[in-house]
């Protein structure tokens, strides 16, 4: 009973409210769309996704630089598919990806250099790129064992 006593009220209130106003198109849409998003947030799932990942990449990897952190949240941006197959579950869909990436030494190699490349672009120095067999210089922040030792390290926390 109360409940029809209120909804006749809160309508009497709304009716007062828009009395004086012209009526537009806008606003006659707003009233009605109102209720359209109610429980869900305007936010893409996708989008979430991708957030969520990033911000665990961002709290979690070890990255004093933040080249691997860059490089690894544009690859994560890059996985459209293996994002989107884990929505419920982002992290599994950042798992997906680090395994991906430490079984394929091709894939593994193409992410150093371009952590390497986008450290050099940071710091405008000149970047130490690894060749696969070979020692890193003494002064490379990303040598393919350190990036490695960074990425198993963060897979361990998921």
């Amino acid at each position: 009973m109360e409940n029809k006593q209120e909804q006749a009220k809160n309508k009497a209130i709304q009716q007062e409210i828009l009395a004086g106003r012209k009526f537009s198109l806008a606003e006659a849409i707003g009233r009605e769309g109102g209720d359209f998003l109610k429980g869900e947030s305007p936010v893409p799932k996708f989008v979430q996704a991708i957030t969520e990942i990033n911000t665990f990449i961002a709290l979690n990897l070890q990255d004093s630089s933040g080249a691997l952190q860059v490089i690894l949240q544009t690859w994560v941006k890059g996985d459209e598919r293996g994002v989107s197959q884990n929505l419920d579950s982002p992290l599994q869909g950042l798992k997906q990806l680090l395994d991906k990436i430490l079984s394929n030494s091709e894939l593994f190699y193409e992410l150093v250099r371009q952590v390497d490349f986008k450290w050099g672009q940071m710091y405008d120095e000149r970047p130490y790129f690894q060749s696969p067999g070979e020692k890193p210089h003494p002064n490379d922040e990303y040598s393919h064992e350190l990036v490695e030792e960074k990425l198993k390290n963060l897979l361990s926390k998921i």
